[in-house]
């Protein structure tokens, strides 16, 4: 099945976040995360990146502004789900969000295919 482009928030689930990420200055990606009324547990985390951008206030400085994540989940779908580092605006605090998805054969989120993607799998790493 193709990538689908979906851009909306998650939900992580409380407890769920992988601390050790975190204690070396990353977001901890959460093991376990809702989207649209469904529970999602990451068995693995395919490839990671990082965008970044200048500095806002004019120092020559390069910040990290998304950390990307590709995971498979309990249910197969390959999802590409990132972190920003800044929320979007006062009204909108989500901090997390799924970019797009791979669903495997047979499963359908309700999701709608609106802009079509070329994954790009690497080596993979098992969640414990």
């Amino acid at each position: 099945m193709a990538e689908e482009f979906v851009g909306e928030a998650i939900q992580p689930i409380a407890g769920s976040i992988d601390a050790a990420a975190m204690s070396t200055g990353g977001p901890g990606l959460p093991r376990q995360f809702r989207w649209r009324r469904q529970t999602f547990q990451v068995d693995r985390i395919l490839k990671t990146w990082r965008e970044t951008g200048p500095c806002h206030h004019g120092s020559g400085e390069t910040y990290a502004r998304k950390h990307w994540f590709e995971v498979v989940t309990d249910s197969g779908d390959t999802m590409k789900i990132y972190f920003e580092r800044q929320s979007r605006s006062r009204r909108n605090t989500s901090r997390w969000w799924l970019f797009t998805i791979n669903q495997s054969q047979g499963n359908d989120h309700g999701g709608r295919t609106d802009t079509l993607l070329t994954p790009n799998l690497s080596t993979s790493e098992k969640i414990p």
